[in-house]
């Protein structure tokens, strides 16, 4: 039985501009100890997924209007308040993508690092403070013990962001669900912040959903990816076979912007037009106005995934026929 199961989950906005389909029937599951990524453009509907298992999305505007998030037996998505605060932060953590905006600028690093120890577990403030110093210390911030009593303005946004890797992984959760974590953080930092996940999945046992924009972060490090776009999975396959057997166009397209598989002097790839606005209704393919092997019926048709392998999955109607 899979530790997270997601089916057929629908994420609404209600503005005065109109009904934004954020997320429109998004469906995957989670096996324990697996790294699942999640990819695509901004806008795409990689981040509100999450937000909406993990209960965190404004209502109003926000409304989930359908699907289920089982986690080991537990409905996210409708079960009560005191099990959702009974899951949320221990059982289940998220890194954030912007700590600036998610650290309360009034309270010192210490209080907000080992909240979720005091909450969640039982145990004294004095063991709390020792856990979060050594965890501070594992995701690399130097003079730990000094800093932890510093404010979020008097830290860099770098190590605005290990703070909130340490508050993530400091209850040693079961599922982890990362938005972005190493945006902020240099290349060398970055390597070690994912080596502490990796290190942590190889210990407990933990499940990761990795959303980001790097390709090259998700060949390494995920198990599986998904890629999303406007509001909808259109290729799901193991990292391996995505990479080197991409269906769907906007898979290739994606991979094809990647900088540093771009022949030297060539002019760098970029794919054309602007995602879609997801407050119209979507007939067809979604990247069909941005496909250069787009004909009608892709612009009218519905599609769904398809099979395309063992555990490979598209949603191209050309690529399903055989055409390309």
């Amino acid at each position: 039985m899979p530790l997270l199961s997601v089916s057929d989950l629908r994420t609404y906005f209600y503005t005065r501009n109109g009904v934004y389909r954020a997320v429109d029937g998004v469906s995957f599951d989670l096996e324990r100890g697996e790294t699942l990524g999640i990819v695509g453009e901004s806008g795409s509907g990689k981040s509100v997924t999450c937000y909406s298992i993990m209960g965190l999305i404004p209502q109003p505007p926000g409304r989930i209007e359908s699907g289920t998030a089982v986690f080991d037996g537990v409905d996210l998505l409708h079960c009560t308040p005191a099990q959702a605060r009974s899951i949320r932060g221990k059982r289940v953590a998220m890194i954030f993508q912007d700590p600036m905006t998610s650290l309360n600028p009034y309270l010192r690093i210490s209080d907000q690092l080992i909240e979720p120890l005091l909450i969640h577990e039982n145990i004294s403030k004095a063991d709390a403070l020792r856990r979060g110093l050594a965890m501070l210390e594992a995701v690399g911030i130097n003079d730990a013990a000094r800093r932890i009593n510093l404010y979020p303005h008097e830290f860099s946004g770098g190590m605005r962001q290990r703070v909130m890797i340490a508050m993530a992984l400091i209850t040693k959760p079961e599922l982890l669900i990362a938005d972005e974590p190493t945006t902020a953080l240099d290349v060398t930092v970055q390597a070690q912040i994912l080596e502490l996940i990796k290190k942590m999945q190889q210990e407990i046992g933990m499940a990761v959903v990795f959303i980001t924009h790097d390709l090259g972060v998700v060949s390494g490090l995920c198990d599986r990816v998904q890629v999303m776009y406007a509001g909808r999975i259109v290729e799901s396959a193991d990292t391996r076979t995505l990479f080197h057997g991409p269906k769907h166009p906007y898979t290739r397209a994606l991979q094809r912007s990647i900088p540093a598989l771009q022949a030297k002097g060539a002019e760098l790839y970029t794919i054309r037009g602007l995602p879609p606005d997801l407050s119209k209704p979507l007939p067809g393919c979604a990247f069909a106005a941005r496909c250069e092997f787009a004909v009608d019926r892709c612009r009218t048709s519905e599609v769904a995934l398809a099979p395309a392998g063992p555990g490979h999955a598209h949603a191209c109607l050309r690529v399903q026929a055989g055409e390309i």
